[in-house]
């Protein structure tokens, strides 16, 4: 009886084999992606949790491991969570704002008049030029003494006197969640162009046969026809307001104090002002594990139902 099963496990053994190699035939093809996506992502997360368990000098020399100490440190700071809920409300805003206003410009790109081109190079310039320079021009334009902004409203009879509009923190993170949202907007409403252009005609064709009005074509074929480009570009920008810094530290550098700050100049602050390196690297573990919750929270929000997981 054993030789039998033994001569059972041999012969399924060569059966195995071609399997095994087909499975295995991608692999040097797939090599270099993976090893790119190992070092330019995986090591530096794994780089980032390692530093943030050790105990590291001002001047950057490890001095031991820490343990949690400095997620123990991070949590005591009396600024970390209004920093979280700022933060929550500088990505929510910026990326309803775009999202919303992208669903028009997007129609507006996609229909059919003269100029239609040049219009559209001009909708991708905000996202084509350097976010800095982008913030640095708008906060010339905020300045209470020269900014074009005062002088226009005051020649407007608007302002009685000029409006440091940066230095109250409601006004400021107004602002620039106005200015996210000004270099955002392109590439939210390239995405959405892309998808409408996907869509059939002959769906339109239908609708219009149906009778149906534009606003029901619109919410019931449009919209759900887009679902993946919205998916794409939410994510996106999730990601990418999550992690702004060019704005927020060009227009206010977070302050006054910690009023204006997100997460990613709350780290920064950490790192090269207070010289805590570990606390630091736990504040973009933070960070990190923040995004991630995001984005998963929203796929699972806009999961069709009954889809397999």
């Amino acid at each position: 009886m054993d030789g039998v099963t033994k001569a059972g496990r041999d012969a399924s053994r060569p059966a195995r084999l071609p399997g095994l190699r087909r499975a295995l035939a991608p692999l040097p093809w797939l090599a270099p992606a993976l090893l790119l996506v190992g070092a330019v992502v995986l090591w530096p997360v794994v780089e980032m949790v390692r530093t943030s368990l050790l105990d590291i000098s001002s001047s950057g020399t490890t001095l031991g491991g820490a343990g949690a100490a400095n997620y123990t440190d991070l949590f005591d700071e009396p600024d970390l969570w209004p920093v979280l809920g700022r933060t929550l409300l500088w990505v929510a805003g910026v990326v309803v704002a775009a999202t919303v206003l992208s669903l028009a410009l997007g129609q507006l790109l996609h229909a059919r008049f003269p100029g239609r081109r040049a219009v559209r190079w001009a909708v991708i310039v905000p996202w084509a030029a350097s976010v800095l320079m982008t913030a640095l021009i708008w906060r010339w334009m905020l300045d209470n003494d020269s900014g074009v902004i005062n002088r226009v409203l005051l020649d407007l009879g608007v302002l009685d006197e000029p409006v440091n509009w940066l230095a109250h923190p409601a006004q400021a993170l107004l602002w620039m969640m106005g200015v996210a949202v000004f270099v955002t907007l392109p590439f939210t409403s390239f995405v959405i162009l892309a998808g409408l252009q996907s869509i059939p005609g002959d769906v339109y064709e239908a609708a219009r046969v149906d009778g149906a009005s534009g606003w029901t074509t619109y919410l019931r074929i449009t919209l759900p026809l887009l679902r993946p480009s919205l998916l794409i570009g939410t994510i996106v920008n999730v990601i990418n307001v999550f992690n702004n810094f060019p704005i927020i530290w060009s227009m206010t550098q977070g302050g006054p104090g910690h009023a204006t700050d997100t997460t990613t100049t709350f780290t920064y602050k950490i790192a090269f002002f207070d010289k805590h390196v570990g606390e630091s690297a736990a504040m973009a573990v933070v960070n990190f594990l923040l995004i991630l919750m995001m984005v998963l929270l929203y796929l699972r929000a806009v999961r069709r139902p009954g889809a397999r997981a």
